[in-house]
């Protein structure tokens, strides 16, 4: 194998990432530094910058690429037509014979002899994945990719991909060269989450920055069901600080998401699909306690390792149970983060249109724009709030011109919710019925600010904003506590400098996180029926309605110690 050419994960390092591009110089250092973790790398191979470099000098692209980005930049032409055209170029010209010779050779590696393999085809872009810039989703991945013919096909769309609109855009709004960035392509083995299932972990709650919890969004089969935001995932949280002493069991958060559908596998040319959940794996948690666990640990080693929070991937094998490790990136909104914030606060209200998760303990007004799939997007009005089924990649231009975001669909590690942070933007996410609730052109405003339940409200309601710098509030010789009511905002003020928590208020906890009297629970059988299937419903999982009401009171508390802890 020509290692200028294609590098096995195991030869990589973070060193190489100039080489390799991020994401593949991660997989890398994983596999070799944190192997006795236990977290299962699955195996691959990287085609390198050099590759890329000599496959557009040897197709004669690299200066028509420029004289078309010169043209977008002179206004003659647009930003689809630049785009269109460069990835045209791209896929019409062929691959160096060297470096589909050097492909083949280690995707026959990974067969070991045996059956061709099904694979994930990434693209790493070698400014992928820094500190400053995540460039999430800006490139193209194919999945279930069979066959040598295949593959090569998926690394000449992933070349392709570097020059997508939105990462054209993006490179543009970054200060990014173009000519500066090149593409490595990963080719890793398939991880049959098709049958088992998927998520994102972030090391610290991506909502706050508290960095002493660690989130992770789970759902049932592939995991671009959860990155895109088409899913309402499960939400578990861990207070990172005890997972070292395995006599804890310091789950601080469980969260049923909807789950309604799920992408999985199939043969031919579409390679994966979406199907319906069932109304049984709807109703299930996707995680056990010890895979919670298991992930949680694996997150603060990688954590640790890397010197930073950080985002990954992660699937479980439905075929082996095995928990694997597919991507980690740093976290790149609440790492740069001065510690000082702004604080919200709604100063009047109005009726509520709808509501959600919260993304960015902001507030906006301004008129809604509903787009109803990518066909609208040119119709968006700029500094409106953007309102959609979900969001893609394809998305973030329009995003950018964007006051704020309501999505349908998605979780707060969906595509919506990692781009509204980039961008310093609220948003409210995984509404259900944001669309169809929210008139196009209304007045509204976006409560993000309030707990994590977000609202959309109708009207231009009245709020003000505080700069609050904890490191300017002066010390005090008397240990000054806080106060909490609501459970659901209290990560909020983690920077606080309090010795600790002074009250916690029962009643708010059962309103919040409970959201029924603790004797509906405890005797659901006297309840009318209405009454007795929406109990139910928010139980479903637990043996009893009264195991509900035990662990979520359990995990409210232990959400309120948490900001507080003594180790944080």
């Amino acid at each position: 194998m020509d290692e200028a050419l294609v590098r096995p994960f195991a030869t990589i390092r973070l060193a190489d990432v100039p080489e390799v591009g991020g994401k593949n110089a991660s997989l890398g250092e994983m596999m070799a530094a944190l192997a006795d973790a236990g977290l299962g790398v699955p195996d691959g191979f990287a085609t390198t910058a050099t590759a890329f470099r000599r496959f557009l000098a040897e197709a004669g692209l690299e200066t028509p690429i420029a004289d078309a980005i010169a043209r977008m930049r002179a206004g003659t032409a647009t930003l689809a037509e630049t785009g269109e055209e460069i990835r045209g170029r791209i896929l019409a010209a062929p691959l160096p014979a060297a470096l589909a010779d050097a492909v083949v050779e280690g995707y026959r590696a990974l067969a070991g002899g045996g059956q061709a393999p099904a694979v994930a085809v990434r693209s790493s872009a070698t400014a992928e994945d820094l500190p400053g810039a995540s460039f999430a989703g800006q490139q193209e991945t194919y999945l279930n990719v069979v066959g040598e013919s295949a593959v090569l096909d998926a690394v000449r769309r992933c070349f392709a991909s570097l020059f997508t609109d939105r990462a054209i855009s993006y490179r543009e709004a970054k200060g990014f060269a173009h000519a500066d960035v090149a593409l490595a392509v990963g080719v890793q083995k398939m991880v049959r989450a098709d049958t088992g299932a998927s998520g994102v972990m972030f090391t610290l709650d991506p909502e706050t920055g508290f960095r002493n919890i660690i989130e992770i969004s789970a759902a049932w089969g592939l995991g671009e069901t959860v990155v895109q935001g088409q899913v309402d995932p499960d939400r578990y949280q861990l207070f990172a600080p005890l997972l070292a002493d395995r006599s804890h069991q310091p789950i601080v958060g469980r969260m049923r998401g909807t789950k309604r559908i799920k992408m999985v596998l199939e043969g031919g040319s579409k390679r994966t699909r979406i199907v319906e959940t069932s109304a049984a794996e709807q109703a299930a948690f996707v995680l056990s306690d010890a895979e919670i666990l298991a992930l949680g640990r694996a997150g603060a080693r990688i954590a640790a390792h890397y010197g930073r929070p950080m985002d990954i991937e992660w699937a479980k094998d439905g075929e082996t149970g095995t928990l694997h490790i597919l991507q980690a990136r740093p976290e790149t909104v609440h790492a740069e983060s001065t510690g000082a914030f702004l604080h919200y606060r709604l100063t009047g209200d109005g009726p509520t249109l709808s509501t959600g998760q919260s993304v960015g303990t902001a507030i906006a007004s301004a008129p809604a724009c509903v787009v109803e799939g990518p066909e609208g997007l040119a119709s968006f009005r700029d500094g409106s709030i953007l309102v959609a089924r979900e969001t893609s990649p394809d998305w973030v231009p329009v995003m950018r011109r964007a006051k704020g975001l309501v999505t349908d669909r998605g979780g707060t590690t969906s595509h919506a919710a990692i781009v509204a942070r980039e961008l310093g933007v609220p948003a409210i996410v995984g509404t259900g019925d944001g669309t169809a609730r929210i008139p196009d052109s209304a007045m509204v405003t976006l409560d993000a600010a309030s707990g994590a339940t977000g609202r959309v409200i109708e009207g231009a309601v009245p709020f003000e904003v505080e700069a609050i710098d904890p490191a300017a509030i002066p010390a005090t010789r008397t240990r000054i506590m806080v106060n909490l009511a609501d459970p659901a905002s209290a990560w909020k003020w983690w920077r606080l400098p309090a010795r600790g928590v002074g009250l916690a208020r029962m009643e708010f906890i059962i309103t919040t996180l409970v959201r029924a009297h603790p004797m509906a629970l405890a005797h659901p059988e006297q309840l009318p029926a209405d009454t007795r299937r929406a109990i139910e419903s928010l139980t479903a999982g637990y043996a009893h309605p009264a195991d509900f009401f035990v662990e979520t009171l359990a995990l409210g508390i232990g959400r309120i110690a948490s900001t507080f802890h003594p180790h944080r």
